[in-house]
């Protein structure tokens, strides 16, 4: 037995002797690393930042197995390879197809629904505005994205991002710009993630402290009946507006109505804990998974590329993307405090303009920073019930944006 040539070939065939073949999947194995610190140490969102770095940790570790990204790299629905895939693919390729197909986002969505309360938007109609204004930086990162060269269906795609809402921006991309789905989804869910470290400083910088230290007074309640016809009736005008956004504002109202019926206590309960649980895991750590710094466009079956090209995700056109990613996320949160600026001016300092960052669709992330900043200037203050109303206007202001966009683009031939 030669004892030198079995450590050989099991250092041969370990991941470590492969750890540096390509640079960038290092790289992303640091990032990783540090998106895990800042989700368990310092508390950024661990319900998402931990499946999204874990699963990036998985998919760049050599010889893992657990996803090959050529397989859907630059490809539409149409032309993967789903028996490839089943036969050879790992755990997370698998898995992944959830993405793919539009299945989580809607799934996601229908929790979201359940979790919701519409109540104060309802109590408060003006904190639409709000939502509405929070949708700047999805057509400021449309234009931005054009003037930096990309195509108008991929720029849709990223500006959605805007929008803060990870599921919305999935079920864009995946039909608009499916080449471009890994990192416009880890752009939206990152940023997602890392609110309560991005809107903090655009909230102060543009208002006073008189302004963050302004109380609002309790909005009137609302009645049991408008809470169940209002699922209903948005379902309704925004599918008959825009019959792209039926999935996502479909499984929203659905989950809203098994929410507010109160006929159906276990379906809600599902939807809002067992089944939104279960999706996040899934969604979270394959949209992580997606972060593969070199994607080889061949391996054989020792492993060997044999048909390599530097297409990951450290290449030019996905960084770009992160960082239009990041200008929308700003614009939006720009545009939600202004208004909320104006709304202040108008009613003679009734409404808080901090409450105008929750315009975003991060539900209830947004209006949880809305909060802990009002309260840091005012510790009496409570404004995450008023912040809510213009956060989940902001689910339906992005859902119908991406339909929008997707409408757009049947008519002229993006899709």
């Amino acid at each position: 037995m030669n004892i030198g040539k079995i450590v050989q070939d099991l250092w041969n065939d370990s991941g470590f002797n492969r750890l540096f073949d390509h640079w960038e999947n290092a790289v992303m194995i640091v990032v990783a690393c540090v998106l895990l610190y800042l989700a368990i140490v310092r508390g950024f969102e661990p319900l998402l930042l931990m499946g999204i770095a874990f699963g990036m940790l998985l998919a760049n570790l050599p010889l893992s197995g657990m996803m090959h990204m050529e397989f859907f790299s630059g490809k539409s629905l149409s032309e993967i390879s789903f028996s490839q895939i089943l036969h050879e693919g790992g755990i997370l390729d698998v898995l992944y197809l959830g993405v793919k197909l539009n299945i989580y986002p809607c799934l996601i969505f229908m929790g979201v629904g359940a979790m919701t309360d519409f109540g104060p938007m309802l109590a408060r109609p003006s904190s639409m505005v709000l939502g509405a204004a929070a949708q700047l930086g999805i057509y400021g990162a449309f234009i931005l994205a054009i003037l930096f060269g990309f195509l108008p269906n991929v720029a849709a795609a990223i500006g959605i991002i805007g929008g803060a809402d990870g599921p919305t921006a999935i079920f864009t991309a995946s039909m608009l710009a499916p080449q471009y789905l890994g990192p416009i989804a880890i752009a939206a869910y990152s940023y997602m993630a890392l609110i309560p470290l991005i809107q903090p400083p655009i909230m102060k910088l543009l208002t006073t402290q008189k302004e963050r230290m302004t109380v609002m007074t309790q909005a009137k309640p609302v009645s049991k009946t408008t809470k169940i016809v209002f699922p209903i009736a948005v379902t309704i005008f925004c599918v008959l507006l825009l019959p792209s956004v039926a999935p996502l504002i479909g499984c929203l109202m659905l989950g809203n109505l098994f929410r507010e019926s109160g006929v159906v206590d276990r379906l809600s309960d599902t939807s809002q804990n067992a089944l939104l649980n279960i999706v996040t895991i899934f969604l979270s750590t394959t949209v992580g998974a997606t972060s593969v710094g070199y994607i080889a466009k061949g391996v054989d079956q020792f492993g060997n590329v044999t048909d390599a090209t530097n297409v990951g995700f450290l290449s030019t056109s996905t960084l770009l993307i992160i960082a239009l990613g990041l200008v929308a996320f700003s614009f939006s949160t720009f545009g939600g405090v202004i208004f909320g600026k104006i709304m202040y001016a108008v009613t003679g300092g009734k409404v808080n303009p901090l409450i105008g960052s929750a315009g975003v669709s991060a539900v209830p992330m947004a209006a949880r920073v809305s909060q802990n900043v009002g309260a840091k200037y005012n510790p009496s203050n409570y404004l995450l019930m008023h912040a809510m109303g213009p956060n989940v206007a902001g689910v339906i202001g992005s859902a119908v944006a991406a339909g929008f966009f997707i409408a757009v683009g049947r008519a002229l031939g993006w899709i």
